[in-house]
């Protein structure tokens, strides 16, 4: 997602389901936008979303998720990480056939970044850049969604 030429340009480039936030380090961010203003027409548009970091806190806060589907079984668990990212530990126990389970496991790390770094990041490769909370008017310090809309 961060390192990635094309020989094409595009009207909108979108990242969603907060997957940027699988991008641990700040730096990366910033190749990111670079690589999509690079990838995008005059006036396209870049809209992504991501958890704030008050979700992730919310998330390493709550309780290990148990969740049985089908035969199977989901075990999540999300704890903190080095420098305030979060690990989502994922187990998924596949029913195999009567009292027989196949475990895959997964951990997955996430992290977010202060609104106003981000921006001042964006403002580097875009002319105009808007952040909707979907959740309330204005984003704040409550909201654990936000989604970046970008205008080359």
């Amino acid at each position: 997602m961060v390192r990635f030429r094309l020989n094409k340009r595009f009207d909108v480039i979108c990242c969603v389901f907060d997957s940027i936030n699988h991008v641990l380090r700040f730096s990366d961010w910033r190749t990111l936008f670079s690589h999509v203003e690079r990838h995008l027409v005059d006036d396209g548009c870049f809209i992504f979303d991501i958890n704030t970091q008050r979700k992730l806190d919310r998330h390493i806060g709550e309780p290990t998720w148990v969740h049985p589907f089908g035969n199977n079984l989901l075990i999540m668990k999300v704890t903190a990480a080095p420098k305030r990212a979060s690990n989502w530990n994922i187990k998924v126990f596949e029913h195999v056939n009567g009292n027989r389970y196949v475990l895959h496991e997964e951990n997955i790390g996430e992290a977010s970044l202060r609104t106003r770094k981000i921006i001042d990041a964006l403002n580097v490769h875009f002319r105009h850049v808007s952040v909707i909370d979907p959740d309330r008017k204005r984003p704040s310090s409550q909201s654990e969604r936000l989604y970046f809309v970008c205008r080359r």
